[in-house]
């Protein structure tokens, strides 16, 4: 057993391993997953400048990606929606309708100068071989760009997930730029789907960000227009949500056209009796018209791990990166116009000093290498580099047309250009910043068309659906059955709610509920109070209850306010236990108490009068104060006015909580 588990921890960990490393999330350096970079690194191998079928290109791609057609063919798909690696041709994905792309096999692509240029330097990629080593493919492109986010990444791993939203490639540069002369900089996402964004929570591409769509409100037509949508949307999406806002009356919507073409255009006609402003703060409580993105997680695979990373430090880490794959372009670039300098060198010595004349009578390659090794040598001052085999084999190869046809002027012009370049590439290996801006200014030019920044930046807050709610239902009460709701029909009605509304119910014999707003609900026959469960409206509302102790058979009072409650429990006005019965409950701000008792022995006081103001409002948890011990007969509660109470004094020969008799006074 325990050598299964530890095999299975071992499966498990090289599992996940292989899921976030080579599927799932990309690489800091290329911003790409595998299966991306082996797409692009296909279409470069098969670039011609033509179109080419997806179908071939995802059979091609095969060849290097080991998990199947179906996720190549989507990767490319999506690859193709950022606009700034491939070319589509046909019916690609529609990221404003969400209407997918067609087969494979109906659809052409090609490469993108621009990825060329960010992501194509073959004599400096490390290759591997493939999984059945039968090619090569890189391990990483040396972008000179942060792909992840030109084009956003999101991903699932085991355990982990990483979301990164795209941004402006204008904005993109010009940071890098700020980068490397450490200037401060900041950048927020720009999404192809327009819209505005409230970034206030952005927190460096690790917090969350507000989208809402671009609208407009025509008054004359009462419409609500959408110009454009909110990121992770598409009008499909938008407008079921719309539909059913409305459907559940959340939205007062007449009609909703979808008119989008290569912009989106969604036009809503509302109700002539709301308001077009309120029902706009509707959309954006009930539907996607404004959505919160908040799962970002800038999760990265740096070093081999896998790494949390701002925005801002991507943006530093590419900087600095650039600047490494500028400094390695550059070094090769010096060592192969080096060798060129080398070889037009020896090639002008070798003719002009007749040095082929040498070997023509000689027999063997041992000789021959000797004899132009020794006859070049003693014009090693003018050699930039140390002779080699290699210089020797190219020299032999020379043929004799080129010796023939040499032209001394035309060799000299020759290697003062090369000169001239080596000096080119030594000054920038030595300002290698101002090298590497040049570089970043150069790809801002070549950027595809249509790469202005689309999403405006601007503050706004939470809209909460309690905020925007309408009381424009009525509540209902029918006392027959003991229904409440606002689709009754046949009833009492009480008050105008909203769906978002509580209400508290008081019933006759001290039980109290809060209950959210129902549709239709059964609460019974024996309601006493309604009322919105609102601290302002239930602060001058006094509960005084009568009640009686069943055992003892002694009369009590209680005056309480309801402050505190929880929704769908129920309490009571009456002190905890169940030995308690309620005789009389009333919410008047004055009555008059008027109490009968039971004939007694001769001269026993049978008849009695007090006020509910003789009694202090206290908590919803005391026990309430004793009225009286005698046996009732019948309480009366009378409504008056508050100058009709009687003076103190006579209020004060009203004792209940006594056997005093008449006789007695």
């Amino acid at each position: 057993m325990a050598d299964a588990l530890k095999l299975y921890r071992e499966y498990f960990l090289e599992y996940s391993s292989y899921v976030v490393k080579e599927r799932a999330i990309p690489r800091i350096e290329d911003g790409f997953k595998p299966v991306q970079r082996r797409i692009i690194h296909t279409l470069l191998e098969m670039d011609n400048g033509l179109m080419h079928k997806v179908a071939n290109v995802v059979g091609q791609t095969m060849k290097y990606h080991p998990h199947g057609d179906g996720s190549i063919s989507d990767a490319l798909v999506n690859l193709e929606t950022s606009k700034y690696f491939i070319e589509g041709g046909g019916s690609f994905k529609n990221i404003l309708t969400g209407d997918e792309a067609s087969a494979p096999r109906y659809i052409e692509c090609r490469i993108l100068p621009f990825a060329k240029k960010v992501l194509y330097s073959p004599n400096i990629t490390e290759y591997v071989p493939t999984y059945d080593v039968r090619n090569k493919e890189p391990v990483v492109f040396p972008a000179k760009l942060p792909v992840v986010l030109l084009q956003g990444v999101k991903g699932l791993a085991v355990g982990m997930s990483t979301e990164i939203l795209p941004y402006n490639p204008h904005e993109v540069i010009d940071a890098m730029k700020c980068a490397i002369e450490s200037k401060p900089f900041e950048i927020y996402p720009d999404f192809p789907t327009g819209g505005i964004m409230d970034v206030s929570e952005y927190n460096d591409g690790k917090g969350r960000v507000k989208i809402r769509s671009k609208v407009e409100l025509d008054e004359k037509s009462h419409k609500i227009i959408i110009r454009e949508i909110p990121y992770t949307t598409n009008t499909d999406i938008l407008i079921t949500s719309i539909d059913k806002a409305a459907k559940a009356k959340k939205v007062r919507v007449v009609s909703i056209n979808d008119l989008t073409s290569n912009v989106a255009n969604i036009e809503i006609e509302i109700e002539k009796e709301a308001d077009l402003q309120n029902q706009l703060s509707n959309l954006y409580v009930y539907t996607d018209v404004e959505k919160k993105i908040s799962s970002l997680n800038p999760l990265l695979i740096k070093d081999g791990h896998p790494v949390i990373m701002g925005v801002s430090e991507i943006i530093k880490f590419h900087a600095q990166y650039l600047q490494e794959i500028l400094t390695k372009e550059l070094q090769y670039e010096k060592s192969r116009l080096i060798d060129k300098y080398q070889q037009r060198t020896l090639e002008r010595i070798f003719i002009e000093e007749r040095i082929y004349k040498k070997i023509e009578t000689l027999t063997t390659q041992e000789e021959i290498n000797r004899v132009v090794i020794e006859s070049l040598e003693k014009f090693k001052d003018e050699f930039v580099r140390d002779l080699n085999n290699d210089d020797v084999k190219h020299l032999l190869d020379l043929p004799i047309r080129r010796i023939s046809l040499f032209d001394i002027n035309k060799n000299r012009e020759e290697i003062e250009v090369i000169k001239a370049d080596i000096e080119k590439t030594e000054n920038n290996l030595s300002h290698i910043k101002r090298y590497a801006i040049s570089v970043l200014k150069d790809l801002d030019k070549s950027l595809p068309a249509n790469t202005e920044r689309k999403t405006k930046i601007e503050s706004f807050s939470d809209v909460r659906a309690r905020d925007v709610a309408q009381r424009d239902m009525t509540l209902y009460y029918n006392k027959t059955n003991g229904y409440i709701g606002y689709e009754l029909k046949n009833a009492d009605s009480k008050f105008a709610v909203s769906i978002f509304d509580k209400v508290l119910c008081v019933f006759q014999d001290g039980r109290y509920e809060v209950i959210n707003v129902p549709n239709k609900r059964y609460i019974g026959e024996n309601l006493f109070f309604l009322s919105y469960a609102e601290k302002k409206e239930l602060e001058n509302v006094v509960f005084t209850i009568i009640f009686l102790d069943k055992t003892t058979k002694a009369l009590y009072i209680k005056r309480t306010k309801i402050r505190q409650f929880k929704l769908e429990t129920i309490y009571s006005l009456l002190p905890d236990g169940e030995q308690f019965e309620t005789k009389k409950i009333s919410i008047y701000n004055e009555a008059k108490i008027i109490l009968e008792f039971k004939a007694g022995k001769i001269g026993s006081l049978s008849k009695a009068e007090c006020y509910f103001s003789d009694y202090d409002v206290t908590g919803q948890h005391t026990a309430g104060k004793l009225l009286t011990r005698k046996e009732v007969q019948t309480i009366k509660v009378q409504k008056i006015n508050p100058e009709e109470k009687p003076s103190a004094k006579l209020a004060d020969k009203l004792i209940f909580g006594t056997e005093k008799t008449k006789s007695e006074e």
